[in-house]
């Protein structure tokens, strides 16, 4: 045996431990589900990597070019050689572009323990070649059918020796022979074209249907001429009554070598469909952050007294919706993004009481009180991490149960990766610039294939019949089946037929949509504070590592940006950088906020013009004196007889309304305007509305008169009970309302007779944290956790491995056995090694029964206790040696 023999891995376990630390880290970052929990070994880190779960996920993780290496190897031998695997990738002609990004592609696949050994014994893991490779339930994702020995298995010696005969080959003494000479035949390019040239007319044809997949066809009891051609030469083999395969040697003659009909070595290019200057880029951004601004303060002052109630199964109605939607001047799609925004933000929740309703919560206050930019900087970080999405609202999930705004089910793990991958896309551009919608998708399709629409290969081909019939063609939905990754997400959409894939295209589209109502972009183009909120070195994550230039040779050492799996800008910052990125943004996007005013422009038609945003105070003491008339670049506030009511039911006085009115304004208050207030505060009060079940009191006897004489007031059931109070049986809110409707002005009163001010009541809940995303598999641990783990795993895999010597007279311990000694002998056995400072390997069994091995090296021996360095722990510890099964000396090399 060769010293490379020697020295090559014969397992993935071996390949796992040749690599150093950094590898190994890398390879627990990318797959975190094999660090849950840690492994005690190398040789179970192993096995998990090589659970179907595990593959199928790291395989959902793969880019286009790197996921077909993976489906080449499927269909190569096993081991497969370099030059095996770049024929089937590059085909006869070694396309340059294909042979250029293979070793990238190659080495995603090793730093993923998809592929272990050397490059001439090129290994795939089990579970990828059951999965990738071609049988008759499931053909190859290639669309290559199986190998001439596979076919032929079970096939009569006679049968096989038929097809060598046709095919003009001598005879052979067995069919293994019969099957490989068959195999070279059609494997030879030359003498594979010589033997198609003498093929009928229509034989090509046949095969041409069957080359791109899938290779199954169906055939009649009495087949053509040109088909009994094609089958008595193995050219087409019987797998089951009535039903043919094309062999891949067949298959890959006609295709010229290649395993997939169009290889993508690069990634599809995000180009700019057009170019603004950045600065008009980040002031629109910025008008549109304000906008998201007042309009999540819009919202929750709409729901400030309590909003709509929580239905029965969760979330809001459809009518609740529709109201919010018409009150924000929306249409609904947004009014359940703004909704579902604040929801991830923590400024709504559902106040819990027996009649709940939504309402905002103690940290929306808070918020108000901070700058604007720091309040935006809040919602943007929520909504880039939240994994809620409001654009499955109005959908039905899978049990045909209706989606609702803040109801549960909107739930999509996927979301956080998708908008930070889109917006890196973007930082990848110039300054300004707008791409195109269509070719972002093209790019996560290509880096997430698994998770976009899956080809069913070439258009539908008819079976080798002369009747264009359909094709038998099991499997046509590829490898994967009811155990494919798409369907380990379930079927998520609007309309609950659609999958993960489709979800995922959708996701995208709605962060370019979401992204410019939040002002997170402007004008398609992502924005400076957009750029900063995604951290450091988003444009730099954007660059497609797999898609670079490689090495055009096997083996060679690839730069550090090839070794990649996950594009790095997909993954979430930690918690410390996005806070540090969200801060930065904040500080970019402050000074390109408009100045809040301290006036209004009133005019003499009873309204006012707010040219831009007020001021809180002034804003929130308006919007009780007037009614909002229109948006938009200025506000318009319109001055009722009823605005001016609720502001005197809150408690100020006609003066303090002239007073506020000229400190506010730059002209004097107009004459209507001041005779407006004063006509309605001359009125406000003069009636007093208390409980009796309520009563109403007035000094002029004339104005009750008035009231009992009016038909409207029927409804209140008033009756006179002096000349001055009238009783009625309705409560003392209706009877206001009552009355105002009438044109009167009452005022309610307390018990003792004093004019109750009525201000807006603040409803809020309790406190209320906002809804945790829920992750897309275990999260990626942080350097410390790997660091740990890497080190309990070398040592336990040392502790598993280390050699040891036979003991005299001992049986040979199979793996995993325990040693077993006496006693005396350990004692002995441990006493020796204090002495001399060797390791032993020790069984131990703690004080729950659970028996481990470890590696220790003695320090001192006394009162039936060994304390030792445990190297599997990495630090000292005490056994109580009544507990140790067994010692033995570890190999000298």
């Amino acid at each position: 045996m060769s010293t490379a023999d020697q020295q090559a891995p014969r397992s993935l376990a071996e390949a796992l431990r040749a690599r150093d630390d950094a590898s190994l880290a890398a390879l627990l970052r990318a797959r975190p589900d094999l660090i849950t929990p840690v492994p005690t070994d190398l040789t179970q880190l192993a096995t998990r990597a090589g659970t179907r779960a595990s593959v199928v996920r790291a395989l959902e993780r793969l880019d286009a070019f790197a996921l077909q290496t993976a489906e080449a190897l499927a269909v190569a031998g096993d081991p497969a050689t370099w030059d095996e695997l770049l024929a089937l990738m590059a085909g006869d002609a070694r396309d340059p572009a294909v042979a250029a990004a293979l070793p990238g592609a190659l080495t995603a696949l090793r730093e993923q323990a998809l592929v272990w050994g050397a490059d001439d014994r090129l290994r795939l893991v089990r579970t990828a070649r059951e999965l990738l490779a071609p049988s008759p339930q499931h053909p190859s994702p290639t669309g290559l059918g199986p190998s001439v020995r596979e076919a032929t298995a079970g096939m009569s010696p006679g049968r096989i020796q038929e097809f060598v005969a046709n095919a003009g080959l001598p005879s052979t003494h067995d069919s293994v022979s019969a099957v490989s000479a068959l195999s070279s035949l059609f494997s030879r390019r030359r003498k594979m074209a010589a033997l198609l040239a003498k093929a009928p007319a229509g034989s090509l044809d046949v095969l041409e249907r069957l080359v791109w997949g899938p290779p199954y066809g169906q055939v009649t009891a009495e087949p053509a001429a040109h088909l009994r051609w094609l089958l008595d030469r193995g050219l087409l083999l019987p797998t089951a009554p009535g039903t043919v395969v094309l062999p891949r040697e067949v298959a890959l003659h006609l295709r010229a070598g290649r395993a997939h009909r169009s290889p993508e070595p690069t990634p599809p290019a995000v180009q700019p469909l057009v170019t603004h200057r950045p600065q008009v880029v980040d002031a629109t951004a910025a008008g549109q952050a304000y906008t998201a601004l007042t309009t999540v303060e819009e919202l929750l002052k709409e729901w400030d007294e309590g909003g709509p109630a929580v239905l029965r199964a969760g979330g809001l109605s459809v009518r609740d919706l529709k109201r919010t939607a018409v009150a924000l001047d929306v249409s609904e799609p947004v009014a359940a993004f703004w909704v579902e925004l604040a929801y991830a933000a923590g400024l709504l929740a559902s106040d819990g009481e027996a009649d709940e309703r939504y309402a905002a919560t103690p940290e929306y206050d808070d918020w108000l009180e901070r700058p604007p930019a720091e309040r935006w900087a809040q919602l943007a970080e929520a909504w880039l991490s939240a994994t809620r999405t409001s654009g499955v609202v109005g959908g039905r999930d899978l049990k045909e149960r209706a989606l609702s705004a803040l109801g549960p089910g909107l739930d999509r793990s996927a979301a956080p990766e998708v908008r930070r991958r889109v917006l890196t896309l973007l930082a990848g551009l110039p300054e300004g610039a707008v791409p195109d919608a269509e070719a972002v998708l093209a790019r996560l399709r290509w880096e997430r294939p698994l998770r976009g629409p899956q080809p069913q290969g070439a258009a539908t081909p008819h079976g080798p019949q002369s009747s264009p019939t359909a094709p038998a063609a099991p499997g046509a939905h590829g490898p994967y089946n009811s155990q494919s990754p798409q369907s380990a997400h379930g079927s998520h959409g609007s309309h609950g037929s659609r999958g993960d894939d489709d979800l995922r295209s959708r996701l995208a589209r709605w962060t370019l949509t979401e992204a410019e109502l939040l002002g997170v972009t402007g004008r398609g183009a992502l924005s400076a504070h957009g750029r900063a909120l995604l951290g450091a070195g988003a444009a730099a994550a954007a660059r497609p590592a797999a898609g670079d230039p490689a090495p055009a040779g096997p083996g060679d050492k690839l730069p550090a940006h090839h070794r990649f799996v996950v594009p790095a800008a997909a993954a979430p910052l930690p918690a410390p950088e996005q806070a540090v990125a969200t801060a930065a943004a904040a500080r970019l996007l402050a000074p390109l906020l408009p100045e809040p005013l301290d006036h209004v422009l009133l005019q003499a038609d009873l309204t006012a013009v707010a040219p831009g945003p007020l001021r809180r105070p002034l804003a929130d003491v308006l919007s009780v004196l007037a009614d909002v008339e229109s948006k938009g670049g200025a506000t318009v506030y319109r001055f009722t007889p009823g605005s001016v009511r609720r502001a005197l039911d809150a408690g100020r006085s006609a003066s303090d309304l002239h007073a506020f009115l000229a400190e506010h304004s730059r002209a004097p208050v107009p004459q209507p305007l001041a005779y407006l207030i004063d006509d309605v505060a001359r009125r406000h009060g003069h009636l007093r509305v208390g409980a009796a079940s309520a009563y109403v009191r007035c000094d002029d006897e004339s104005v009750l008169n008035e009231i009992l004489a009016d038909k409207r007031a029927a409804a209140l059931r008033l009756r006179r009970l002096a000349p001055t109070v009238l009783a009625a049986q309705a409560d003392p809110a209706t009877l206001l309302d009552g009355l105002r409707a009438m044109g009167f002005a009452p005022a309610a009163e307390s018990a003792e007779g004093d004019v109750l001010i009525t201000r807006a009541h603040a409803h809020r809940t309790g406190p209320r944290t906002a809804p945790e995303p829920v992750p897309d598999g275990p999260p990626v641990p942080d350097g410390t956790l790997l660091t740990a783990a890497i080190r309990a795993i070398r040592a336990g895999d040392l502790a598993a491995t280390a050699p040891r010597k036979p003991a005299e007279d001992a049986a040979p311990l199979g793996p995993g056995q325990l040693p077993r000694t006496s006693s005396a002998e350990t004692l002995a056995t441990v006493q020796a090694a204090v002495l001399t400072g060797e390791a032993l390997w020790i069984g131990y069994v703690n004080a729950e029964g659970a028996a481990s091995q470890r590696v220790i090296a003695p320090v001192r021996v006394e009162g039936g206790f060994v304390t030792a360095y445990d190297h599997t722990a990495d630090e000292v510890r005490t056994y109580p040696l009544h507990r140790i099964t067994g010692v033995a000396e570890l190999a000298d090399d």
